[in-house]
């Protein structure tokens, strides 16, 4: 599969992401994934402190302690910033984000330890914290550098202007802004967010790219009009719709079975008329374009 660096200062990533955030199954099923993935060339992993009720770390950790080997094979990304009521964290009695400093070095230290490793590729601030000191990030930022903890940084669902904020109190590049983008969503393409990436030459990482599981339903199948044509399917059709993008978008799938996982990662292969991805597009909005 392609690989590629999001920013030129950044890590490369397998274009396909394999995403963690459904992975609350059985260790033997996650083993299962993470081989698959890993076969047919999907190196990076997508995790969050919070999924699976902060579960979802230790048990993609539990894996990679039994086979280290594992780890020199992959990427991992992580993010941390959203706590919420949890008998694991009785301390929050109300959804809140933290982006202080101490609560991301804390965080750090915690997937780590849960992950069973030394480093993490990629952090990211998990969303727009509206108490967010710019200050506080970069110092823990900085800080987290030093150690070698974690080699780069970005953040998850920022707006164009929140990036760039925080971008200027960074001494080093943020290399990536994890967004929900699918031809069912596809604001981030008209509301200036990825134009700002490009401009600072970051390959967006797009969440959610087959709509939740809508674009399959039997309501969107128009859409896919075409994917006979292209010997495509659906799935298939809409993540190429999406490395059709200039950007060089990231689509981050969610999965949890593994012939999807080999399904997905064919998508990288399909290449859309630029007529075809216009289709797509006016019939997932119901109307053409301006």
């Amino acid at each position: 599969m392609e690989r590629l660096a999001p920013h030129k200062n950044g890590p490369e990533f397998s274009r396909i992401i394999a995403g963690a955030w459904r992975w609350d199954i059985a260790e033997s099923r996650v083993s299962q994934l993470i081989q698959k993935s890993l076969e047919v060339g999907i190196t990076t992993f997508d995790h969050a402190d919070i999924y699976g009720d902060h579960s979802i770390e230790e048990i993609f950790g539990n894996v990679l302690k039994k086979n280290p080997s594992l780890r020199l094979k992959m990427e991992l990304v992580t993010k941390c910033g959203i706590k919420f009521p949890s008998a694991k964290r009785p301390k929050s009695w109300v959804k809140h984000y933290d982006t202080s400093k101490e609560h991301i070095l804390w965080s750090v230290d915690n997937s780590l330890t849960k992950l069973g490793t030394d480093n993490i590729d990629l952090l990211l601030i998990h969303r727009p914290d509206p108490l967010l000191n710019p200050n506080e990030v970069a110092e823990a930022f900085v800080a987290l550098k030093k150690t070698g903890k974690v080699r780069h940084f970005g953040v998850s669902n920022f707006t164009a202007t929140q990036f760039e904020m925080l971008q200027h109190y960074l001494p080093f590049p943020l290399v990536a802004n994890q967004l929900e983008i699918s031809v069912l969503n596809s604001l981030a393409l008209f509301d200036g967010s990825l134009d700002v990436l490009m401009k600072h030459k970051v390959s967006p990482m797009a969440w959610s790219p087959l709509g939740g599981g809508k674009l399959l339903s039997h309501d969107q199948q128009k859409i896919f009009s075409k994917s006979q044509a292209y010997g495509a399917t659906e799935a298939q059709l809409a993540l190429a719709w999406l490395l059709k993008h200039p950007s060089s978008i990231f689509p981050v799938i969610g999965t949890t079975n593994p012939d999807r996982i080999a399904e997905s990662a064919k998508a990288i292969e399909i290449h859309l008329e630029v007529q075809d991805w216009f289709e797509m597009l006016k019939v997932a909005q119901g109307k053409e374009m301006p």
